[in-house]
């Protein structure tokens, strides 16, 4: 009897033994807009609730940088009916977590409990929705939280600086160019009326979806939605979704950014790439395996072509988020070893990844990278929240519940053909920024001490 390669006798047991989507999908609309996507599965008496926003950081107002971010905290304070607080309390009292988390494109609210207590979380969540209660002495305090969490996360790190500032010169026209957080002079300008006017005009059920994940049944899910979610009106003025577009890029833009705090240097090399859209995710998923062939792990073509066969690289790496409304990015990272310098490493990654265009892709290789990526998506059924948040991540990103049951299909479709074409589309240099982290060159011993 022949034997199978091992590859495909992993694939084939892998199939055999785990289907690819554990939990059944279901969805409707509340007759005020309000989108719902039940993701039953009974495994575990535990659900999670979220609701997401239409709204992120890219459709901010002009000058008002953070404000998306800056709402999502002030969430937390009281209602109508509830005090300060007095939300996350109540989670957990009853055993459960909660927490929210702003993007580019999408603001997000979550509760992970144990299935009884669905109710009251959609109590809680609908409360907030519409009832929400600021004053003065809540938008300075948590103004100031919110200062401090960019210190802590962003100018105290040389890393977050350098990407905030390729981010910028990446996108000429596009919000994606400025901070989630948002900018410091702008943020320390932000008032209640911009918190107020956001709120009132973003945070209404016909620009939610709520998602709710576990052992519940759609009908049940149907019947508390229409109870605590059915009565919110929707806001007849929600404005359209459009953004400020980038124009032809017609240069290539290089940074050097550097922080007496950085001890190790590295370059990144960021192109303007295409978003995964509705029906046609061809092409992202050629990028995502891209990604993977280049810098995903010991084996990829970075890896092995300037660490183990030239040296001049400690680590090196690939990255793509397709999961975005607009045009997203696609970056090459190279850290150089010892003795190597930026121009010198720069140079190391531009050759690797010619002489791979020329050279095309490794069967084997493609393989194994499909069946990690197969692998992944079938053992993500098992969190609950990680699978809500995937469909809250596409759903709020423009696609739809058919796009994200057809991803795990379209990756293993994906050609050498398909990589290569891809690669050649986006690496357009005209569409890149460039960018050198490095310490001063006359550091001083104090600072080198730091370091």
């Amino acid at each position: 009897m022949p034997r199978l390669p091992f590859l495909a006798l992993l694939g084939v047991l892998m199939t055999a033994a785990l289907p690819l989507r554990a939990a059944e999908v279901h969805t409707f609309t509340l007759d005020n807009g309000m989108e719902v996507v039940v993701l039953e599965d009974h495994r575990a008496p535990a659900v999670v609730h979220m609701v997401w926003y239409r709204v992120g950081a890219a459709d901010e107002p002009p000058g008002r940088s953070g404000i998306a971010h800056y709402l999502e905290h002030l969430l937390f304070k009281g209602t109508e009916v509830r005090a300060p607080g007095e939300f996350s309390e109540l989670v957990a009292a009853n055993g459960g977590t909660d927490n929210a988390f702003t993007s580019q494109d999408y603001t997000a609210y979550f509760q992970r409990v144990a299935a009884d207590r669905l109710d009251l979380m959609m109590e809680l969540e609908a409360d907030r929705m519409v009832n929400l209660q600021l004053d003065d002495r809540d938008i300075a305090t948590e103004l100031v939280v919110v200062q401090e969490e960019r210190n802590q996360r962003t100018e105290s790190d040389p890393g977050a600086l350098f990407a905030e500032q390729r981010s910028a010169a990446l996108y000429q026209n596009h919000p994606y160019g400025i901070p989630v957080i948002g900018w410091m002079h702008e943020v320390e300008q932000l008032a209640l009326e911009d918190a107020v006017d956001f709120y009132r005009t973003y945070y209404a059920p016909n620009n939610a979806i709520l998602i709710v994940a576990g052992d519940v049944t759609p009908d049940e899910v149907r019947q508390l939605a229409e109870t605590h979610y059915g009565p919110i009106p929707a806001n007849p003025d929600l404005p359209e979704r459009i953004r400020p577009q980038e124009p032809p890029h017609l240069a290539e833009r290089r940074l050097v950014f550097e922080d007496p705090r950085v001890a190790q240097p590295y370059v990144v090399r960021t192109y303007l790439a295409p978003e995964r859209d509705a029906g046609d995710q061809e092409t992202a998923a050629a990028l995502t395996i891209l990604a993977q062939v280049l810098g995903g792990g010991q084996t990829s073509e970075l890896n092995r072509r300037l660490q183990f066969e030239t040296g001049q690289a400690i680590y090196t790496s690939a990255f793509y988020g397709g999961t975005s409304l607009d045009d997203t990015s696609f970056g090459l990272l190279i850290v150089p070893a010892e003795g190597v310098s930026l121009d010198e490493a720069e140079t190391a990654l531009d050759d690797a990844v010619a002489a791979f265009l020329e050279e095309g892709v490794d069967a084997e290789q493609l393989d194994r990278i499909k069946m990690r990526l197969r692998a992944a998506l079938i053992y993500g059924e098992d969190d609950l929240q990680s699978l809500a948040r995937t469909y809250g991540m596409a759903l709020t990103s423009g696609l739809t519940v058919q796009d994200v049951e057809a991803w795990p299909d379209i990756l293993q479709a994906v050609t050498e053909e398909d990589i290569l074409a891809a690669a050649a589309e986006v690496f357009d240099r005209r569409a890149s920024v460039t960018g050198w982290l490095t310490a001063p060159a006359d550091a001083t011993p104090a600072e080198e001490a730091i370091q």
